[in-house]
């Protein structure tokens, strides 16, 4: 079977920054994954994932990527406290992709789960 040469023109990338590490996936307007990348594929390892600069080593992999799909804009989710939350969307926009909308997802309880009984000492 032959692989197809995609092209894209604008996607969607989604960041789920972590304490330990960044992950970033690559999509098209519909959702279908085109490219992934973290910081650990990137080459680090341990508590070097968790860095900004390793969140921008991850993105700027994956922005060659995406030139090379054809993509020119996309509409960047972030989700998650991590370190890399804004590391990745500077190492896109120095990649030269134009990011037409940041949307934060990052799920937040409304009242959650029950707390844990107070503590008697």
């Amino acid at each position: 079977m032959k692989k197809v040469e995609k092209r894209v023109t604008s996607g969607r990338v989604y960041v789920t920054a972590t304490f330990n590490n960044t992950l970033i996936t690559l999509t098209d307007t519909s959702g279908n994954t085109l490219a992934w990348g973290s910081s650990g594929t990137a080459g680090f390892k341990g508590a070097r994932r968790s860095t900004p600069y390793a969140a921008i080593s991850a993105m700027e992999k994956l922005a060659q990527t995406a030139k090379g799909l054809g993509m020119i804009s996309v509409e960047v989710y972030i989700k998650g406290p991590g370190s890399g939350r804004d590391a990745t969307i500077k190492a896109l926009r120095g990649a030269g992709i134009n990011i037409t909308m940041i949307a934060d997802v990052t799920p937040i309880p409304h009242n959650g789960p029950r707390p844990k009984k107070r503590r008697r000492v």
